[in-house]
């Protein structure tokens, strides 16, 4: 029966409010005291059974908790007939309780959606020299595997034969495809997009990267249990104040009704409702402006944080490669430019879609006898014009001359962070190319909104390589910036900050390979245009991926903790002014008790509603 109420408590608060509206409907509107009481009576009755349940079981372990204090107070009403107390005391506990649960209790899958992405099965080389496919589990290390266009790779391991460019977005969480071949590492639970490749196992099972990927989500998950509400430990002192308070008082006066007055007075309606109240309208007001914060305690960590972390790509850039830079050689540009637009058509390459993207409306022509070099670009004939496509081996292998300004252009171009892309028709270098990702707009003018609101330290991790992260950290005025960076250690990188420098750190990715970092800091803030693990894995999600959304998140983090500290402040204040007047005045009595008690509910609830209208200045 206990199992059954406790579970049952949001509908018996429902239930209770339902009540307390048909009593006071039927007083103001019918003049029916009988109905009023009635209905007050049942909907008390009704509210007081989960309390006293969870008062019980607090009591069985030695903790003398609010609901106790609620409880005493409630049977203390209805001694001396003050039933509208009863029931709205019951009713503001549980829909605070109600409240709390809605925002905290955030169910999370990100261990089974990681569990899905890893490979099942590999292609093993048998003892007769066959491939034969067996599941994963059945690889150990030193074993000999196939990996096709199309398929993840099923373990950890370096390549001994063949080449082709492998997707390790899950990884490293890069846009760019890495070309691969012999003696070159790969990781379980990437994607080979071209090529075909044997390689020989290291890693196995749980040794993987991916693997590992896994287990720092479940124990960065197993250490994030909630800590425990304000209100509970305030408990701890506060009711057993009040309760030895109105005994002492029955006690040396004799008087009962004084007692129960105290009980009813000191009952925290206030400080209930004020907290959840506070909490709810911050993440109301998130949800209206793109942030999703999910929970009471995730406000409260967030408000306080130091240093935010960051992702790389998908983060502070946009995460899809574009045209950063071109030179043009030479004559008959326009001619050049339409062969290689149409050349560039036929691949389903990243760097081809944004060279495409950049060359912009073209006249298409039919390409023939296409040649794809592996690891540096593709040839192709055009209306019977030779075209060459692809990075510096490609124009050496073509014969294509470079002069002292090319090479001048390109030497500028990598220094700018580029990649590579050279063009040229019959064996005459056309355009060259610089492709990087880009910065998100607006993002330098966030970051100093954020150092605005107090984040001392902005720090940026990323796999790509070392002079790629300094060219974007310079741009952006970062504190610090690691590139060349695993997931775990990025996720070594925030314990260390946490653990070992007690800095309250707050880390913002979008990819796969973020979980365990998102995991581990004490706030991890998703991309929501990211994967579903990094959002499910995150306290904090900006929708649609809008970076401008984070420094309105933190300044709505900082409000929300105030207000909640100024409902405290009202809700204890006010009760401790009505039991200093009840016990040193005579102008106290329960009526002005009732009123001030009751102005005390709506004040905090004003008071928190104010955060629905807060805007960042």
């Amino acid at each position: 029966m206990q199992r059954l109420i406790l579970r049952s408590k949001n509908k018996i608060a429902l239930v209770s409010g339902l009540l307390l509206a048909v009593g006071f409907l039927s007083e103001w509107m019918l003049d029916q005291a009988a109905i009023f009481e009635g209905a007050l009576i049942i909907a008390a009755l009704f509210g007081v059974a989960p309390i006293a349940i969870q008062a019980y079981q607090a009591l069985k372990v030695i903790v003398v908790s609010i609901d106790l204090l609620v409880t005493i107070a409630v049977i203390g009403a209805f001694f001396i007939q003050n039933y509208e107390e009863a029931a709205i005391v019951t009713f503001l506990f549980l829909f605070g309780a109600y409240l709390e649960q809605r925002t905290l209790n955030k169910t999370r899958s990100a261990i089974k959606e990681l569990t899905e992405m890893a490979p099942e099965s590999a292609l093993k080389r048998m003892e007769n020299g066959e491939f034969a496919e067996v599941a994963v589990e059945e690889v150990d290390v030193g074993d000999v595997l196939l990996v096709k266009t199309g398929s993840k790779v099923p373990v950890d391991g370096r390549v001994i034969a063949g080449e082709g460019s492998i997707n390790e977005a899950s990884i490293t969480g890069e846009s760019f495809p890495v070309a691969k071949e012999k003696g070159s590492k790969v990781y379980a639970g990437t994607i080979l997009d071209n090529g075909t490749l044997q390689i020989v196992a290291d890693r196995v099972g749980e040794d993987t990267t991916f693997a590992k990927i896994i287990e720092l989500v479940e124990e960065a998950q197993d250490a994030k249990s909630a800590a425990e509400r304000f209100i509970d430990r305030f408990a701890k002192y506060y009711t057993p104040v009040v309760l030895v308070l109105a005994v002492l008082v029955w006690l040396f006066s004799r008087r009962l009704e004084l007692a129960i007055t105290i009980l009813v007075l000191g009952c925290p309606g206030a400080l209930v409702i004020g907290v959840p109240v506070s909490h709810v309208a911050g993440i109301g007001n998130g949800a209206k402006h793109g942030v999703l914060l999910k929970g009471s305690e995730v406000i409260s960590d967030f408000s306080r944080v130091e240093t935010i972390v960051f992702d790389k790509t998908g983060t502070l850039t946009a995460g899809r490669p574009a045209v950063a830079e071109k030179e043009y050689y030479g004559e008959n540009i326009e001619e050049a430019l339409a062969l290689l637009a149409s050349v560039e058509r036929e691949s389903d390459h990243p760097l081809a879609k944004a060279v495409l993207a950049a060359l912009g409306p073209a006249k298409f022509a039919t390409v023939e006898e296409t040649e794809v070099v592996k690891g540096a670009g593709i040839v192709a004939r055009v209306k019977g014009r030779r075209v060459a496509v692809g990075n510096r081996a490609l124009m050496e292998r073509e014969k294509v001359e470079l002069d002292e300004k090319a090479r001048a252009d390109m030497e500028r171009f990598e220094k700018n962070g580029n990649s590579l892309v050279l063009a040229a028709v019959d064996g005459e270098l056309k355009l060259l190319l610089g492709v990087r990702d880009q910065i998100r707009p607006g993002v330098k003018e966030d970051l100093r909104r954020l150092k605005i609101l107090g984040v001392k330290n902005l720090v940026m991790l990323s796999g790509d390589n070392q002079g790629t992260v300094d060219l974007v950290s310079r741009e952006l005025g970062l504190t610090e910036a690691h590139g060349n960076m695993l997931p775990e250690d990025k996720a070594a990188y925030i314990k260390r900050l946490i653990e070992e420098e007690g800095q309250i750190v707050a880390f913002v990715g979008d990819g796969v390979n973020d979980s365990p970092s998102l995991a581990f800091a004490n706030i991890g803030i998703a991309m929501g245009g990211g994967t579903d693990v990094a959002i499910e894995t995150s306290d904090v999600v900006l929708m649609n991926s809008d970076f401008s959304r984070l420094p309105h998140a933190l300044g709505l983090a900082k409000a929300t903790a105030r207000n909640m500290k100024e409902n405290i402040v009202i809700a204890v204040g006010v009760v401790l002014v009505l039991l200093a007047s009840l016990l040193f005045s005579d102008w106290m009595n329960m009526s002005i008790g009732m009123l001030v008690h009751e102005g005390s509910i709506l004040a905090v609830i004003l008071n928190g509603m104010r955060l629905l209208r807060y805007k960042l200045r």
